[in-house]
């Protein structure tokens, strides 16, 4: 069986490079073309630290091209909202399924990938956490939502993150909606609380977002009962975390239909 062909979006940026690492380390896959706005012409593999890979990186303006010159089936892109619709765009009409990590794709957007994916018989995937044990904290924190309606999340992420709250509070406060007991505890009203002390709010769910050096990506859900506490937590301690999930998305998507979002649907 010939291996996988990938392309690597983002390849210069710390997540690319990672996402370099992880293809070139796994047999079934194999790097056929990198797309960034750095270190155009470098060696993909170079970049990522590794022996020469043979796939110089190519300019955005150029992504059109590799997807016909190098053939790929798979296409890997972390990035912005507005940005990964740029890449459904060029891959779908030419039958490269999409595998792309983002937290910012507005409504109207998933609506028109899911339309692209039909059009050209394409799959195409998304998720705001390719870890797998945050996905499982999600999972988690739903079914204890069951049981345990006070509920609040805090999210904590390195400074150089730009979104608040992270796409991976967000997905969980929607997914303790869906299943929440009715809450319990008793609150003044109104409330005397200065702006913004209390976090913001997504599905009736508080959260509270942290961003300082040394943090990675971390996050608990804090379920209040009496007289006890329920915290559900998950820490990725460097971006290796999200290897298993990035490979077996990259692995499963062609037998997918349409847009699938989350990697729960694929474990």
């Amino acid at each position: 069986m010939q291996p996988l062909r990938i392309l690597v979006r983002g390849a210069y940026g710390r997540m690319g490079r990672e996402v370099v690492r992880a293809v070139a380390a796994e047999a079934d896959l194999r790097l056929v073309a990198a797309i960034d706005r750095a270190g155009v012409d470098e060696d993909a593999g170079r970049v990522a630290g590794l022996e020469p890979l043979g796939v110089p990186i190519r300019p955005p303006e150029e992504l059109v091209a590799a997807l016909e010159d190098a053939a790929p089936e798979v296409a890997i892109d972390f990035t912005k909202g507005p940005e990964a619709l740029d890449l459904f765009r060029a891959a779908l009409p030419r039958h490269v399924a999409p595998v792309v990590g983002t937290t910012g794709m507005a409504p109207e957007s998933l609506d028109e990938v899911r339309r692209l994916c039909e059009a050209h018989g394409t799959p195409a995937f998304v998720a705001p956490n390719f870890a797998i044990g945050g996905v499982l904290m999600m999972k988690f924190a739903q079914e204890a939502a069951r049981y345990l309606g006070d509920v609040e999340i805090i999210e904590l992420h390195h400074e150089r993150k730009v979104d608040a709250p992270s796409g991976t509070s967000a997905l969980p406060a929607k997914m303790i909606a869906e299943t929440r007991a009715p809450a319990r505890a008793e609150r003044p009203a109104p409330l005397d609380e200065a702006p913004g002390s209390r976090g913001t709010e997504a599905h009736g769910v508080r959260i509270h977002s942290v961003r300082l050096p040394g943090l990675m990506a971390h996050q608990e859900v804090i379920f209040g009962g009496l007289g006890q506490i329920l915290t559900i937590r998950h820490d990725s301690l460097d971006r290796t975390s999200y290897r298993p999930g990035i490979l077996l998305a990259a692995r499963k998507i062609r037998e997918q239909k349409g847009l699938v979002v989350g990697l729960e649907k694929l474990l």
